[in-house]
């Protein structure tokens, strides 16, 4: 029987495993059957942006150094990453997928896709036929062949592909949900973090069974406000609707590698900062506004953690472009481990309105015209003509953008 909180919904997930590596093998026919890594560039301190099955399986995961990776497996081959290869196969599978439905939600280009085809039955057949027609499509066309599940919400389905994945496929029937996620390791549960995890070994819980034992009022005493989320992911209840996509929302993008791993949270606000400025010239270059400012840091250990915050009104000013990051990056550090790398995403792109009241009584008008100015004197003179008091000690403080 289906929970009451959710209504009965049918939802494919589509999941090409390790799709970065996917991709270029097709590209480049030598890397089949070879551990293959991905890194933005063949650097020792660059971490892991997607590995194959075989490298996965020696014990390398996304974030983790290079040099690292490489000590576990002295046999992977290194190859850089190319985002425009992975959006445009991303943009095939979201075009193929359109032929179903229009509520299609997407990954940053990694091979995830949700589609919401309640009622479309009586159109297209089952969903589970219309999951087995689409995966057909990839395989024969991309050669990628996917795994896919059918499921009454998003985080069910994700569950199902994962216990096929490499390749496989998995119907849960409603009223299915909780009998499926039960036996499972609570690692499996999409929303259960690590500090969750850690949390919960202390209790000598580990499995989704275990924690149902607890009542709401039981998880509240160590997980605060999460324990309502909790509570309904262990029970396979998710009410998220399949959030509409295009086949690529535009965001700008910058990455930094530290040096050396660093807890410092005065040089990795530095760090985001020069983040800030960079991204903050190409908005200003393209005429936009951000209206979401995500943070993502890799933590020594492989751990990614990402975080982002609404940025309201939105602008293209760099002090308020990092004031947003810095929240962001606040929420983002909840460990103690060093971190390696840290990422920005300006994201939710306007362009501007006309309207005088979208500046705040003037403040953000002034920062914007700061901000084009600093644009046009490092134009003439270089990054070094002008900069803020934050960095002045740090003037060669490096940085690596991508």
């Amino acid at each position: 029987m289906m929970n009451p909180l959710q209504k009965e919904r049918s939802i494919i997930h589509i999941n090409i495993t390790h799709f970065a590596v996917a991709v270029e093998r097709q590209i480049d026919k030598g890397l089949k059957d070879w551990p293959v890594l991905i890194a933005q560039k063949k650097s020792a301190r660059t971490p892991v942006y997607d590995m194959s099955e075989e490298a996965f399986s020696c014990g390398i995961r996304k974030g983790m150094p290079v040099l690292n990776a490489l000590k576990i497996c002295k046999r992977c081959r290194v190859v850089p990453i190319h985002p425009a290869r992975y959006e445009q196969a991303m943009q095939y599978i979201f075009k193929q997928a359109k032929n179903y439905t229009p509520l299609i939600e997407q990954g940053m280009d990694d091979g995830h896709v949700f589609l919401d085809v309640t009622g479309t039955s009586r159109l297209f057949g089952p969903p589970a036929d219309m999951a087995w027609r689409l995966e057909k499509q990839i395989q024969n066309d991309l050669e990628m062949p996917p795994s896919w599940s059918v499921a009454s919400n998003k985080l069910v389905a994700k569950v199902a592909t994962r216990l096929v994945k490499p390749v496989g496929e998995y119907i849960v029937g409603p009223g299915e949900e909780e009998a499926l996620l039960s036996p499972l390791p609570l690692s499996m549960i999409p929303g259960v973090t690590i500090s969750d995890l850690d949390t919960l070994a202390g209790f000598h819980i580990s499995k989704v069974n275990e924690l149902k034992k607890w009542t709401h009022e039981q998880l509240e005493i160590p997980f605060g406000e999460r324990s309502r989320c909790l509570y309904h992911a262990i029970r396979g209840i998710d009410t998220s609707p399949v959030r509409l996509s295009e086949t690529q929302a535009p965001s700008v993008v910058m990455d930094h590698t530290f040096s050396e791993d660093t807890n410092n949270r005065g040089d990795i606000e530095r760090a985001l900062y020069l983040l800030s400025e960079k991204g903050g010239k190409v908005l200003r270059a393209t005429n936009r506004f951000a209206g979401i400012a995500g943070v993502t840091v890799t933590y020594s250990d492989g751990l990614n953690q990402a975080r982002q915050v609404s940025i309201k009104p939105p602008v293209s000013s760099d002090p308020t472009l990092f004031q947003s990051a810095c929240r962001a990056l606040s929420m983002a550090l909840t460990r103690r481990v060093r971190i390696n790398h840290i990422r920005l995403v300006l994201k939710k792109l306007f362009f501007p309105p006309i309207q005088k009241e979208f500046f705040d009584n003037g403040k953000r008008e002034q920062e914007l015209r700061l901000s084009e100015t600093i644009d046009k004197i490092r134009e003439k003179f270089g990054d070094i003509g002008v900069f803020t008091g934050r960095m002045l000690p740090h003037r060669q403080f490096p940085v690596s953008l991508g």
